[in-house]
């Protein structure tokens, strides 16, 4: 979507006359106090450093236009401190990987930062993460020792840094500086890594400024999904009850996710989960939640897009499944509470959101939707508040949009190929606290409320990590999604203001359809074609309970569209999409595979007719009234062409063909199955039939008798022929 450009009076320029004059300046001073340390002279930006120190220091400076970008292969952020306060100090653990081929004798990895620098543009910050601005990190945290590696191999080494040492006690405003990460061995080429470190304002002796609001979303649901084999088996042979609920589960992996993830859920109260109520069912011990989604993350934006209502409604997803009322029927199911309620949210599917996705969303009951960042295209000088509202013919949604740099920062995406440091997860949140810092240094002094959202496969270590640097950020507020929605919205749309986003629906989305339609006629075909209508039994389930036919149906169907309703709230290719869709596959194949034909011996006809023997098998719980076609492949050995049989739930029955034959000679007859509709089903059986005609009757004798008669007339004339009087 691409929203309407705001003014920027002039600031752009004035901003960046401004960094020009600010650049040069610091690059004056880092000048000057470099001439000092060469000429001998103690600063307490280097406090009690040695001249060994400086050295490196002053050797890590001239590599830093040299190294290349392999530093990313060989220096490694396993931890570092995110925010640095006034007690906190400054800690490292790293890696270094020997990726050369040949052995590396030991070295020193230094790290050092400048505490004076302030990063001037978004430009600035990015160049430094790429490895391409050379500023001068004079102010050295420490060095450690790294011993001899040979190829292939790695070295863990950490770092502590005392809060009271002079290069953190140089820093005197908070904000990101720049951090070097310099390993240098003792022969050969040194390799160098360029992160963040990011001071806040606790401790320091300046004015305070407003901090930013920020929300952190998590959508709470699963990719895992996986169908029980033993419920669909449960189903089919009616020894189940109503296990619609348990066929589709969570996968032994999510389980234990789940449960590790509930304490950092704990811990960090203002992390707004909003939870798939299908998932909250799913668990032993729902978590605490900030609102709900759509029931199996279904996905609203694929089905704006796909534009077929009825295609759905045949696959066995109706909108009833997915609105919001059906989000908080399902959450109070799994909390066992009925006057319970959650805030809904719509969270955003594959595609973007859409005018017709938007329309879709209010009329299901979601006011309020989730968007990435891809909302809004739009370049603005400073980052803003994510709050829209769209006004669609259901009525005004609310949508927040995600900020882009952030958002793909907390779900562990780097934010250029080139930034080495963010291949790890403290290199990335190293990168968000200091991107999110320079964010509220832009504007101070404006409210703004940024949206960030994780993913929902985002494991409890990184939720720890995160959040916990999120709470220690003096800069930053955490807020719930409640109090965004409510914010000064940023702009107000029109439908036709928003991209349409007309993506074609995918091949993949219309076979899905397609598969999921067929499966769920095959369930209405076993009841309305199949089952024996004139059957009033009931069968019995494993607790005793007694089941009609029709509630056995319809729990079939509740089965096959809680599956379908998982499979298209998966995305297209997906492992879970393809576990539903088989899933769906493999009941109806076993509904319909539950009725066969036994397979018959050949048969040996002597004489013009015989009979052929045909038995039904039928393992459902409930009688079956079908027909049995039989065809030969032969014009001269045939049989009669259906049977109608009526099977008992459980038990066999037998039909009687006719075989007619001619000739002697040999044939195969197919015998299959149909239902009362005529519409083949089941496998086919192949009985092979042979015939060996024989006199066994009186017509045979008079055939033989008229041959014989015809025989001595010939004779008879033959003898008597009268010779011809010109001859």
């Amino acid at each position: 979507m691409t929203l309407p450009a705001f003014p920027t009076h002039g600031r752009d320029r004035n901003a960046s006359r401004f960094h020009r004059l600010g650049a040069a300046a610091c690059a004056c001073i880092c000048a000057l106090a470099l001439s000092i340390g060469a000429l001998g002279t103690p600063l307490a930006a280097y406090g009690d450093e040695d001249d060994s120190a400086q050295t490196d220091s002053a050797q890590t400076e001239d590599a830093q236009t040299s190294a290349d970008d392999s530093g990313a292969d060989v220096i490694a952020i396993d931890q570092s401190t995110a925010v640095v306060s006034a007690t906190s100090g400054y800690h490292l653990v790293a890696t270094i990987t020997n990726r050369s081929d040949q052995d590396l004798p030991a070295g020193t990895l230094s790290v050092s930062t400048n505490a004076s620098y302030t990063f001037v543009s978004r430009t600035d910050i990015q160049d430094w993460a790429d490895g391409q601005a050379s500023i001068p990190t004079p102010n050295e945290l420490g060095s450690v020792q790294v011993p001899a590696l040979a190829v292939g191999e790695s070295a863990t080494v950490s770092l502590d840094v005392d809060s009271a040492q002079t290069a953190l006690a140089a820093i005197v405003t908070w904000g990101p500086k720049p951090l070097r990460i310099a390993y240098q061995p003792q022969d050969g080429t040194g390799e160098f890594l360029h992160t963040f470190l990011t001071r806040s304002s606790d401790g320091l002796s300046m004015q305070q400024t407003p901090a930013m609001g920020l929300t952190v979303a998590m959508p709470l649901t699963s990719d895992q999904w996986q169908v029980d084999d033993e419920t669909i088996d449960g189903l089919v042979s009616g020894d189940a009850d109503d296990e619609a609920a348990t066929a589709v589960t969570l996968g032994s992996d999510d389980s234990k996710a789940v449960k590790a993830r509930e304490q950092a859920f704990a811990n960090h109260p203002m992390l707004q989960v909003v939870a798939d109520p299908s998932y909250l069912n799913a668990v032993q011990m729902p978590p605490k939640v900030a609102g709900v989604t759509q029931p199996g993350a279904f996905d609203i934006t694929d089905y704006a897009a796909y534009g077929d209502a009825d295609a759905y409604t045949q696959a066995g997803v109706s909108t009833d499944m997915w609105n919001a009322d059906a989000a908080q029927s399902l959450y109070r199911e799994a909390l066992g509470d009925e006057s319970a309620s959650a805030a809904a949210y719509a969270w955003q599917g594959e595609r973007d959101w859409s005018a017709q996705a938007l329309n879709q969303a209010a009329q299901q009951g979601y006011d309020t939707v989730i968007a990435s960042s891809s909302f809004d295209q739009s370049e603005t000088d400073t980052v803003h508040t994510g709050t829209y509202v769209v006004h669609t013919d259901a009525g005004d949604v609310t949508v927040l949009s995600e900020q882009r740099e952030l958002g793909k920062l907390a779900k562990g995406q780097a934010l250029s190929e080139t930034a080495a440091a963010e291949t790890t997860d403290a290199g990335l949140l190293a990168r968000f606290m200091a991107q999110s810092a320079f964010y509220q240094m832009e504007q101070p002094y404006t409210s703004r409320n940024l949206l960030v959202t994780l993913d929902a496969n985002a494991d409890a270590e990184w939720i720890e990590q995160l959040m916990g640097a999120v709470e220690q950020a003096s800069w930053l507020t955490l807020t719930d999604l409640d109090t965004m929605a409510t914010a000064d919205v940023y702009d107000e749309l029109g439908m036709e203001q928003v991209d349409n986003g007309e993506q074609a629906a995918t091949d993949a989305l219309e076979g899905t359809l397609s598969t999921l339609s067929a499966t769920r006629n095959d369930i209405t075909r076993l009841s309305t074609a199949i089952l024996d209508d004139t059957d009033d039994g009931n069968a019995d389930t494993q607790n005793g309970e007694s089941t009609s036919a029709d509630e056995w149906i319809a729990m079939l169907l509740d089965t096959h569209d809680d599956m379908a309703l998982h499979a298209l709230g998966a995305a297209d290719g997906s492992a879970a999409r393809t576990r539903m869709t088989e899933g769906m596959q493999l009941l109806s194949s076993s509904l319909l595979g539950a009725v066969t034909i036994t397979p018959s011996e050949s048969v040996t006809v002597v004489s013009e007719s015989a009979q052929m023997p045909v038995t039904v098998d039928n393992t459902l719980p409930y009688a079956v009234r079908v027909r049995v076609s039989s065809l030969t492949d032969s014009m001269q050995i045939v049989t009669s062409r259906l049977a109608d049989v009526t099977v008992p739930a459980n038990g066999e029955e037998q039909v009687t063909f006719t075989i007619r034959v001619s000739t002697s000679g040999s044939a195969t007859a197919t015998i299959a199955l149909q239902d009362r509709d005529g519409n083949a089903f089941g496998a086919t059986q192949n009985t092979p039939i042979t015939s060996v005609l024989r006199i066994s009757d009186m017509s045979g004798f008079v055939i033989i008798g008229f041959a014989v008669l015809l025989g001595a007339l010939g004779l008879w004339r033959q003898f008597h022929r009268k010779k011809d009087a010109n001859a």
